[in-house]
């Protein structure tokens, strides 16, 4: 074992170790060394300094990313338990030489392959041997969890040199190539850090303490191969980096997140370090401990008194002393948990882990740190529009009429064009047509951080990023349905100059378009502008054209689309039917509404067309009043009659069917409340002899089977009680309103909507 000179100290650590932070911040403070060498990216080292910032609260982390390719990064993330954030505290409090240590990331990013990981092996054999089924359990009880720190360093070195020892014996003569380059990068890294200890000394250092992984400190204690580490490091490729600090949370310091340095349960660290700051003895942490278990449960209206915290604690001291370990840990005051807390059941375990073991704690960075540009124009909006991000869901409705809360919109909408997911809308109960409401959930999660950074290629400012990321998005897209998409996003997020851009595409695509199912789905959305028209502040003439040549192009080509389709198909063109036929009348186009008409005119009584198809245009043309009942009564005749179910075919039977499944598609509340409807079906079925019955009986259980159970009881219960058919006529008549009183309402009611005295 190499012994190091008097003047380095090398303190291996575990990384994110609150008791690894305790026992170095006391070492420390014994050794006062006048040069503190930490395990991170050099390279950062200008970032430094803003750990020691007042307004820096961790969890944070580092982020560094390549300029030509900034969705390439790495994170370096650092909690107030971190032993590397403890010990770069403790030197800038005194104002000593503080640096990063590590290869920087411009040659780690260049390199074709990632550090070689330690054998987990030798690390379970070394928690075999002192009585721990598990490697981590063991650490923590030797390490995170002890009360007395004297001689720690000193053991965890003489630990790793024995345990890297055995490594390097049981390692294979032959080693894949694959392997041997990832052995290289971890030897490039020692090498570096070995190189940054002698410039530290040369530079008159003459106590250097470093803080590494445990791992690395007997690869730094023999510094006489300084020939050899040149040759390690000499002509290493790079890449151009840059760096930033950016919030982290637990959730995502967590092991269950993918962070390779993760741990099981971050709140729990967080919450042996304040109890070890706090000088609490081992039984004064665990009823802390359960009593913030308590607290929580009696936030959910679960029963947790202090009789079972004290229940709980005596738990966890026996649950200890049975397992032959000193203090109880964390698997201890779960198991206590369960029994005593929860009665056995697991369901308020997982609240228990998501928000104490895990914890929700999100970090702050100060506002003047290093951002990329974007960021910062984000920030900078979220605190004048007071939006602050937030690691816990959070629920907010915007009035769109305020000036701030159509610039929240705003900025959520435009952050969403951009692939930064922070809000998501909640979807509106009302299903009118417009709207000055607004309902989002928002949730920060750090990956937004590093979308921040991928999205800051398109702009500095958020509204210029979208503008032109929208742009190029539009010159790429192939298909109308992708622009109209496209514009919707565009609309809410209130950029008319991109509308004006946009629109010239969707244009250019749709004269050279024949696919009529395509401009169908392109016009909902387009029409979708004038319900935000006034809202959004757009002039509604700069669509309008586009909306009448796409209805135009619809009307001339829906006939001839909706024939010969299969199954599949024809079902989905329903839904562009049932889509395009709501946009048309909300559009209040007296010529639209009559080309809509004689194009669906054309497809109701074709023989070409799927009997789904036929039925529903047979509906809209009834629901719309261009159809009376007597006109609907008579289609259906023809289509379901007895001399024609009598010799069809099983295609032909389908075709009767899927005819009445279109026409009464949708239509399970609106046939127990409209009269015309009830009274044309009734009739139609009560005509109909024994025989006729029968043969149309498999058509009709195929369409109500389709009904929700409570509506097909209530029509079986109106049936029951004679609520049957009237004439046609006597339909017709009662469906209808008072006309005087309509014409009386109608002032107010335009007021209220703001349309004047029209």
């Amino acid at each position: 074992m190499k012994t190091p000179p008097p003047y380095l100290h090398l303190l291996g650590i575990r990384h994110h170790g609150p008791g690894s932070a305790r026992s170095l911040v006391e070492r420390l403070a014994k050794i006062e060394p006048d040069c503190i060498l930490v395990e991170g990216p050099a390279d950062a080292n200008p970032l430094i300094e803003w750990l020691g910032h007042q307004d820096m609260e961790p969890p944070v982390a580092l982020l560094l990313y390549r300029t030509d390719e900034p969705n390439k990064a790495s994170f370096f993330p650092y909690a107030e338990f971190s032993p590397e954030y403890q010990a770069i505290k403790y030197g800038l409090d005194r104002r000593l030489t503080v640096r990063f240590m590590d290869l920087p990331q411009k040659n780690m990013m260049a390199a074709d392959a990632k550090p070689k990981m330690p054998e987990m092996s030798v690390f379970k054999q070394v928690a075999e041997a002192s009585g721990f089924g598990q490697y981590e359990y063991w650490w923590h009880t030797m390490f995170e969890q002890r009360q007395e720190n004297t001689a720690v360093f000193p053991a965890i070195y003489e630990l790793m040199c024995a345990m890297r020892e055995q490594s390097e014996a049981s390692t294979p003569e032959e080693i894949p190539e694959a392997v041997q380059k990832s052995q290289r990068v971890a030897d490039q890294r020692e090498a570096y850090m070995r190189t940054c200890i002698r410039q530290a000394r040369g530079e008159g250092h003459n106590s250097i303490a470093v803080v590494c992984g445990a791992w690395h400190a007997p690869a730094l204690a023999d510094l006489d191969t300084e020939s050899e580490d040149f040759a390690l490091l000499a002509n290493m490729p790079e890449v151009s980096v840059d760096s930033a600090w950016v919030p982290w949370t637990y959730s995502r310091l967590s092991n269950a997140s993918g962070y390779g340095a993760g741990i099981y349960s971050p709140g729990w660290y967080h919450h042996l370090w304040d109890a070890s700051g706090q000088k609490l003895s081992s039984e004064q942490t665990s009823t802390r401990w359960l009593t913030q278990v308590a607290t929580l449960l009696r936030k959910e209206d679960l029963d947790a008194s202090p009789a079972h915290v004290i229940e709980g604690v005596r738990l966890a001291e026996a649950l200890a002393g049975m397992r032959d370990i000193p203090y109880p840990g964390l698997d201890e005051l779960n198991e206590a948990s369960l029994t005593i807390l929860c009665s056995g059941d697991q369901m308020p375990m997982t609240l228990i882990k998501e928000k104490l073991t895990i914890g929700e704690r999100m970090g702050v960075i100060p506002p003047d740190s290093p951002m990329v540009p974007l960021q910062r124009d984000i920030y900078m909006r979220q605190q004048r529009l007071r939006l602050h991000p937030d690691a816990n869901l959070q629920q907010i409705k915007l009035d769109l009429r305020e000036s701030i809360d159509l610039e929240r919109s705003l900025l959520l909408h435009r952050l969403n064009l951009l692939g930064i997911h922070w809000g998501k809308r909640m979807p509106q109960r009302s299903n009118q047509p417009g709207t000055y409401s607004e309902g989002w959930r928002l949730v920060w999660e750090p990956k937004l951080s590093m979308q921040v950074v991928e999205a800051a290629m398109w702009g500095n400012t958020v509204k210029s990023a979208a503008k032109n990321f929208a742009q190029d998005k539009a010159d790429k897209a192939s298909d109308l349905a992708s622009l109209t998409a496209l514009l919707d996003q565009i609309i809410l997020a209130d950029m008319p100059e991109t509308v004006l851009y946009l629109m010239n595409r969707i244009e250019e695509k749709a004269a050279v378009s024949s696919d009529i199912p395509l401009m169908m789905e392109a016009l909902v959305p387009l029409a979708r502008v004038f319900r935000y028209g006034s809202v959004r502040q757009l002039d509604e003439e700069v669509i309008r054209q586009v909306v009448d040549g796409l209805v135009t192009r619809i009307c001339i080509g829906l006939p001839s689309s909706c024939q010969s389709l299969d199954h599949d198909a024809a079902n989905e063109m329903v839904g562009r039917l049932v889509a395009v036929h709501a946009t048309i009348n909300s559009l209040q186009n007296v010529q639209h509404r009559e080309n809509w008409e004689q194009a669906l005119y054309k497809i109701v009584d074709h023989e070409k067309v799927p009997g789904v198809i036929a039925g529903k245009v047979c509906r809209l043309l009834l629901d719309s009043r261009a159809f009376s009942a007597e006109d609907v009564s008579l289609r259906m005749e023809r289509v379901l009659s007895m001399k024609t179910a009598v010799r069809a075919s099983n295609e032909e039977l389908a075709q009767m069917a899927s005819w009445l499944d279109g026409f009464l598609q949708g239509s399970e509340l609106i046939l127990l409340h409209d009269q015309v409807l009830w009274s044309l079906l009734d009739s139609f079925v009560t005509q109909l002899d024994s025989d006729r019955f029968q043969t149309i009986l498999p058509l009709l259980r195929r369409t109500f089977s389709s009904f929700s159970e409570s509506a097909r009881e209530q029509i079986n219960w109106r049936i029951r009680h004679g609520q049957t058919a009237v004439s046609l006529e006597t339909a017709a008549a009662t469906a209808g309103f008072d006309q005087e009183q309509a014409d009386a309402i109608l002032p107010t009611l335009a007021k209220l909507l703001g349309i004047g005295d029209g």
